[in-house]
């Protein structure tokens, strides 16, 4: 069987292909700081090595210390001056362009998109003798190239077609290409990739046949959506409206609905090669059911206490060592995707918090929206609300993992604290996961929530902090290919078929059947896509190509306020627990500005192009609105 590899081995790849000292006792000798191209496509394991390092340019995916959920609906991140704010607020702009780690960068997917070309250019005259391997790295190059592309476009639009590695006396002015261009370039690669990585071995974290229909099931949606619909951009986007370029950022002509019928067809395709994670029950699982399966779907089989069997969901993602289980000895140089974002009375630093607006978009488990309006809604917000809720939030009162040692006699109830509370003597007991906390007050989270999808529960890790987890993060799973499927049917108006497959997503995690119809189902299915995919890097694009950005990403921050007052004749409990039997609780709603105003303008459904690179390149067209 084939060995497994992982990013422990991009590494080591890097390592064979950069240069090296030279001992000065061999300087008569051949050289052994270079391993040649001739060396490199004569020889198997390096032609491997080769095309890990393209992978490497995937980066920790969603698990970067900022989360691209905090520039969207769903998230706020709590740590002030990291350029998030230059997107939220709308400064965004040629000369600013913000936070450089959370979005992919120009110059970053070029030079992966280089290293995949030398992979394609070289792989079909490659010498060494195993075939197999020779096709499944090609196969996998050709993947990269449409995913780093799929990247750019998704941001800037249509963009300069590259194909080959180019030389020192080549043309580097590419212009732009169109999107229906890039669109087609990018679809012949995943072809490409199909056919040479049928029947090739799979490997956790490598590019599959199945990721690469995955990857155009996604494309095919995209361009069959608003943003991409040329008069349908124009007419929704004052950015839009008067841009003269308008086929450089969508289709500009051709039949819309075979676009829809298209990305219908791409991603049952999928469905129909793959099951993916109790997607086939005719009826609601418990509540309790249904948030152990959303748990174990988050931990994609990298936890020991989650249904391991949900890594079938997985069909493209960032695998983690089990060479290195705790991030902090990530040999890159460290994420630790808990600690970042875990509670501070644990010691973690409350990174990317969800914010109101999203939890108030998990439905309540009869199926009917939260209302805040609601007095037995606003009196307990959060009992009976859908499953998935427990699994991806933690508010005040929700159970986690044992404190760390020195939290201990704080907190022996685990359970977090993200409130305030009446200490029966005239003052206020602040709780240990707030920004007051006694533990460490400078990294609570603001919105008063943390996340919990990702995070891995498992008690026994080390310092109990998560910092540990080994966790994949799903760039393509299949139920992405479920919505993509159900978003097309509604559009072609095929609501009882867009209906079926929804139950089958709800019924897995517990929430009832929908019955809903027009323009309802239409908005049934979008808040199902948001809660499934939640912190997923999925929203700021699906905001933006069904055109809803000032109605959702630019609609500010909101966040609650939790006061718990002793009921008449109580006594404060010492230590402090959730107790809805002694204390009477209060949540209020507040609007947060403390680090951003959030801000929409047309111009960010896609982002600016750098302007040294257009010095650069003095073809380049800029996007509309800069």
């Amino acid at each position: 069987m084939m060995k497994k590899y992982n990013y422990y081995y991009i590494v080591l790849a890097v390592l064979f292909l950069i240069p090296v000292s030279c001992n000065d006792d061999f300087l008569n000798t051949k050289p052994l700081d270079k391993i040649s191209s001739d060396a490199v496509w004569g020889d198997g394991p390096l032609s491997q090595a080769f095309v890990f390092n393209v992978y490497s340019a995937l980066g920790y995916g969603g698990f970067e210390e900022e989360a691209l959920a905090a520039y969207t609906d769903e998230a706020m991140f709590t740590h002030a001056g990291r350029g998030i704010q230059v997107t939220t607020e709308a400064t965004l702009s040629p000369t600013n362009q913000g936070n450089d780690r959370v979005t992919r960068q120009w110059g970053e997917m070029y030079l992966a998109i280089r290293s995949a070309n030398i992979a394609i250019a070289n792989l079909p005259e490659a010498t060494f003798d195993d075939n197999v391997l020779k096709d499944r790295l090609l196969g996998e190059s050709y993947f990269l190239r449409a995913y780093y592309y799929h990247e750019l476009t998704r941001l800037f639009g249509g963009v300069p077609i590259i194909d080959k590695p180019l030389g020192l006396n080549d043309d580097y002015l590419v212009p732009r290409s169109t999107w229906a261009e890039c669109v087609t370039f990018m679809l012949a690669d995943l072809e490409k990739a199909i056919q040479l990585l049928d029947g090739k071995p799979e490997t956790p974290g490598r590019a599959s046949k199945l990721s690469a229909m995955g990857l155009k099931s996604r494309i095919l949606l995209y361009t069959a959506s608003d943003l991409f619909d040329g008069p349908t951009a124009q007419s929704k986007s004052t950015a839009h409206s008067g841009y003269s370029n308008v086929a450089l950022v969508a289709n500009v002509g051709g039949d819309r609905a075979a676009r829809w019928r298209a990305a219908k067809d791409a991603a049952k395709a999928v469905l129909d090669a793959t099951s993916g994670y109790k997607m086939d029950l005719s009826a609601p699982v418990s509540a309790e059911e249904g948030t152990k399966n959303a748990i174990a779907m988050a931990m994609g089989g990298g936890s020991a206490v989650a249904d391991a069997s949900a890594s079938a969901e997985l069909l493209f993602e960032r695998t983690h060592s089990t060479a290195f289980t705790r991030e902090d000895n990530w040999p890159l140089g460290g994420i630790h995707y808990g600690i970042n974002n875990g509670p501070n009375g644990y010691h973690n630093w409350a990174g990317n918090t969800p914010i109101q607006q999203l939890v108030d978009d998990y439905e309540m488990m009869d199926g009917s929206k939260f209302n805040w309006s609601n007095p037995a809604h606003k009196a307990s917000p959060y009992t009976n609300r859908d499953p998935r809720f427990k699994a991806h939030v933690m508010h005040d009162g929700s159970d986690w993992k044992p404190r760390p040692s020195d939290v201990t006699a704080l907190d022996p109830a685990n359970q977090v604290q993200t409130g305030y509370y009446d200490d029966g003597k005239g003052g206020t007991i602040n709780g240990i996961d707030t920004r007051e906390s006694p533990i460490e007050n400078w990294n609570g989270s603001r919105t008063h929530y943390y996340t919990r999808k990702f995070l891995d529960p498992n008690p026994a890790l080390p310092d109990n902090q998560s910092n540990g987890q080994v966790v994949p993060f799903p760039f393509i799973r299949v139920t992405e290919m479920a919505l993509n499927y159900i978003e097309a049917c509604i559009e072609l108006g095929e609501e009882a078929e867009a209906r079926t497959w929804l139950n089958k997503i709800r019924f897995r995690v517990g929430m009832p059947a929908v019955t809903d119809s027009g323009d309802a189902l239409r908005q049934r299915y979008r808040n199902e896509r948001r809660i499934e995919l939640s912190y997923e890097e999925h929203r700021y694009f699906d905001a933006r190509r069904w055109m809803i950005g000032r109605t959702t990403l630019g609609r500010g921050i909101q966040t609650i306020d939790i006061r718990g007052k002793l009921k008449p004749g109580k006594t404060a409990l010492t230590p402090y627990r959730y107790d809805p039997t002694t204390y009477d609780y209060t949540y209020t709603v507040v609007e947060n500005t403390e680090n951003e105003t959030r801000k929409w303008d047309d111009k960010l459904y896609f982002r600016p192009l750098d302007r040294d690179e257009m010095f650069r390149n003095t073809n380049l067209v800029q996007n509309p609105g800069y």
